[in-house]
């Protein structure tokens, strides 16, 4: 057998353990796929494949064959990317708003190859994914500017859903208004409270009479199909798009850096995530005796754990009894966890987990 057969030979055998290798790989990877479906979590993830590619381009000693296997391992991610979205493809995603609803953007950003369903407020599509007809819901938590939304806090206080990932859109407000109008027609702006709000001194310097409405994207449906040059809309350029609308401003917004979490609820619990981006959220009450908040918020500290912030909203159940809702980082599901829960057991009334997630990306 001559040198070329030989080498010949050895490619073969190296291909098959590839092969098999690669059979091996893919399963893995769609399995991770089946555990993102059920957790709500998305296909991609920039910090992970980041991860992944420096611990295994460290695995390759040549310097020259390093640059190649780091080719060779983005062309891998982009393979397990499409497998997973061909498992994940078939779920339906529920958002509150219809199409082109900042919450419709979060969710087509997030899940782009799954179905999103809209659902005319947030206990709407938080009861699709609580009782099976939807794997996910997307809801916003909070915004930068605006503060919590509460209505989501309290189902999340008061039901089975988890968090299992956060996400921030930057949020961009615009007045929209009827073919044909001019700032000058505008009297009345209408849409979502929140973006009232975030755009409350351009709407005091205009002098506008304010609207409320159900969503920013309903805001600008109802203003077209009106067709009222005196009422305009403040929500996204994608609504003026949808529903042939004018842009007579951009960028309205009091302020320039505001951005809202979106959060994904799923009926099944996330328990890993990475240690050096982990994050979790606590809602519980405490007794109605002195000290008793600080008591818990210094066991929290005791452990390790660094809180972001704290919230409270009215009990609803008792008048003038509050539960508060804590963001922390850490990791929740450690024994160092698990030793902070069983020691907040002791102060709280009621002590839930409401999600463990990893730090927030921008989508």
């Amino acid at each position: 057998m001559n040198e070329q057969e030989e080498i010949r030979r050895e490619i073969a055998r190296t291909d098959k353990e590839m092969a098999l290798l690669f059979e091996k790989r893919m399963k893995a990877a769609g399995r991770i796929a089946i555990h993102k479906k059920k957790r709500g979590l998305s296909v991609d993830s920039a910090e992970t494949e980041k991860t992944f590619i420096e611990n295994n381009s460290a695995l390759i000693s040549d310097p020259v064959l390093r640059a190649h296997y780091i080719k060779f391992l983005h062309n891998a991610i982009s393979v397990f990317r499409s497998y997973q979205r061909e498992l994940i493809s078939g779920s339906r995603i529920a958002y509150s708003g219809i199409a082109g609803s900042f919450a419709a953007i979060a969710a087509e950003r997030i899940f782009p190859d799954a179905l999103t369903v809209n659902f005319p407020g947030f206990a709407e599509a938080w009861k699709a994914v609580a009782e099976g007809d939807c794997e996910q819901a997307v809801l916003p938590v909070e915004n930068s500017y605006a503060g919590e939304v509460g209505q989501v806090a309290d189902l999340m206080f008061h039901g089975s859903l988890f968090i299992n990932a956060v996400y921030k859109l930057r949020i961009r407000q615009n007045l929209l208004a009827p073919k044909g109008s001019r700032i000058s027609d505008i009297r009345t702006v209408r849409s979502h409270p929140q973006a009232l709000s975030q755009c409350r001194e351009y709407i005091k310097i205009h002098g506008f009479r304010e609207e409320e409405a159900i969503n920013t994207a309903m805001a600008a449906e109802s203003v077209a199909r009106e067709g009222d040059i005196h009422t305009a809309a403040i929500a996204s350029m994608e609504t003026a798009e949808l529903y042939g609308l004018s842009v007579l401003d951009h960028d309205i917004q009091t302020s320039f850096s505001n951005e809202t979490r979106f959060a994904v609820f799923s009926r099944v619990q996330n328990t890993l995530n990475d240690k050096k981006t982990c994050r979790f959220m606590l809602m519980f009450t405490v007794r109605n005796e002195a000290g008793s908040l600080a008591e818990a918020i210094s066991v929290i500290g005791r452990y390790g754990f660094n809180m972001c912030s704290l919230r409270s909203r009215p009990l609803g159940s008792s008048p003038w009894q509050y539960y508060f809702c804590m963001e922390a980082e850490g990791e929740i599901f450690s024994a160092e966890g698990r030793e902070m829960m069983n020691a907040l057991a002791k102060n709280c009334g009621i002590l839930k987990i409401a999600g463990s997630f990893s730090e927030p990306e921008e989508i």
